[in-house]
Parts: structure tokens; sequence; C-alpha cells
């Protein structure tokens, strides 16, 4: 048995400024994915995924029933039996490897499911967005439901605040074009909870809230709009004052080893970098309008072309 495919995702735009009514743009990803398995492996992997997903089975029961209900006798009888969550989506880099497992026990296990063939009106998304937050709290302490969301989805989601989110379309892909997104392997992990727990202690910082507002907020929203409207020049003017911002203002969410080479990007404007997901590790999001520039500048790393322009 091998349940559907569900792929990681890309929070293009939006991470901590969601938190705080900001724009977002989250993307499916599908260079990685991930599917319930039940093929008595034996690896290494699958026992240890097992051993996951009983816990996990132990926590979904614990869910408040008139939120969402699961057949959970179906789920703890397929745990039992060995099943596991086969997954090519690395941990703890912020592409939504837990969002694609919680994508998959919603569609296998929850009852009265709310299907992606439906007429997806806002009250549904907000509905799902609800159920997957509650879902994927397990793993992250506190979850916005975006990245289940997005996996269970697989379309492109725009956040215009916490409570209005919507389906979108993003503009077509320039096969030969000169400009992309990319993403940086930073060789490292990145916890979630730790990173979120920093920001949150900023907020009690007027100063902090004030940037938050003015710049951060206001330069995430203005790059969502620019990116949907496919306003290059605006786009990665925007970027680059974001980039500036995160640079100035959520330097512990930055691995050390790219201080510099976040700086150099904003010096020569042969890239900008963002944060992707909350950071400490895992991924770092690229822009730039000349990608043979930016590979050139960045030889050491590995790059992956999300987007291309």
């Amino acid at each position: 048995m091998k349940g559907p495919l569900f792929y990681s995702k890309i929070l293009l735009f939006g991470e901590y400024g969601i938190i705080k009514d900001s724009k977002g743009l989250s993307i499916p990803y599908n260079f990685y994915n991930g599917a319930l398995k039940s093929d008595g492996s034996t690896s290494e992997e699958a026992i240890k995924s097992n051993a996951g997903l009983s816990k996990y089975v132990a926590y979904l029961a614990t869910i408040d029933t008139q939120l969402v209900q699961f057949d959970l006798e179906a789920l703890t009888k397929d745990v039992e039996e060995g099943m596991y969550f086969d997954s090519s989506i690395p941990q703890g880099y912020g592409v939504g490897s837990s969002g694609a497992l919680v994508a998959a026990i919603y569609d296998k296990y929850a009852k009265e499911k709310i299907t992606v063939l439906e007429n997806l009106t806002r009250e549904k998304l907000l509905a799902l967005k609800t159920i997957f937050a509650e879902m994927e709290s397990f793993f992250h302490g506190k979850s916005s439901g975006l990245d289940p969301l997005n996996s269970y989805l697989s379309i492109p989601i725009l956040i215009n605040s916490p409570d209005h989110i919507e389906a979108t379309g993003i503009p077509a892909q320039q096969t030969g074009g000169k400009g992309a997104v990319f993403l940086i392997d930073s060789g490292s992990i990145g916890e979630t909870a730790p990173m979120v727990q920093i920001f949150m202690e900023n907020m009690k910082q007027e100063g902090f809230r004030n940037m938050l507002k003015d710049q951060f907020i206001k330069h995430t929203d203005a790059c969502v709009d620019d990116f949907l409207q496919g306003n290059i020049k605006s786009l990665f003017r925007n970027t680059k004052q974001l980039s500036k911002v995160v640079l100035n203002h959520f330097k512990p969410m930055i691995p050390a080893q790219f201080h510099e080479l976040w700086k150099k990007g904003l010096d020569t404007n042969d890239y900008y970098l963002k944060l992707c997901g909350s950071g400490g590790g895992g991924y770092i999001l690229g822009f730039t309008e000349d990608y043979k520039k930016a590979q050139q500048a960045l030889k050491d790393y590995k790059l992956e072309v999300v987007y291309n322009f």
C-alpha cells in the first residue's frame, strides 16, 4: 500500500510577518515529496518514522472532535502494522516536511474531510487551515496550518491576513529567463520553535514592533504584490529592502556563516538573500536578476532553482 504523494512547499514571502498580519505567498515545490507506505520495510528510516507516527496518533486522539474526527481505529491498526511516512523532504529545512505528513494523514484518515475537488470557498480554506494548525502544532508548538494546506491542495496560496487566505495563480515561469528564485543549502538543520521564541521575545520591544510594521511588513506586502503582478524591477527593489531589514533585525535567524554572504549580495546586487521559513539553518532563499552571476558569486554552495523569471 502506498498513499498519494504530498509535496514540499516554499513560503516565498511572509515568514514571521504572517504571524503579525503581513501578506504571504506560499507555493508547492514538487522537487520533494512524501507518501504514507505500508510495505513491511524494516529500514532504519521506516522504523524511526513508524515510531514517530505512534506518538502522533496519541496526540491526534486529543484533538477536539468538534474540529475534526479521524478514523483512529484504522490509523492505529495501520501504524501498529508498520506504516511509515516515506519522504524525500529534508527535515528542519523550512520546506514543510511535517506539513506533508499532516496533509497525508488528513487525506487518508479524516472523516467528512474537505476535498481538493470541492469549490474551495474562503470558509473552507480557513476551516482546513484551522484543522491543519491544530494537527501540526504537535511538531512545532505553534503552527499557522499553512504548510499542510499548501501540501494538501498543491496550489499557490495567497495570505492576505490570518483569516483571509485564497488560492491564487502565479505568473508562468520563463523557462529561458535569466532571473531566478533559488534555494541555498546552509548545511545545517534549523529548529523552528527556538527561532519563533526569539521572535516573540523581540516582539516585546516597541522598537522591534515598529520596525516590523513600518519596514518588514511594508516590504513583504510589496514583494507579494510585485511577484503576483509580474513587476520584476519593483520586486527586486523591494526584495533588496527586505533582505536589508532581515540582516539588520533578524540576525539570530541567519546562520553565522551567511552574514558576510548576505551583505555581499546587497553590496554587489548579484543576488539578495532572505529567510526560508523560520531560519536558523535549513534552506535560505535567494533572488537574482542574473542566475549565472549569482552562481558564480555563490560557487561554494549548492543551489537549486525554484522559479525562473
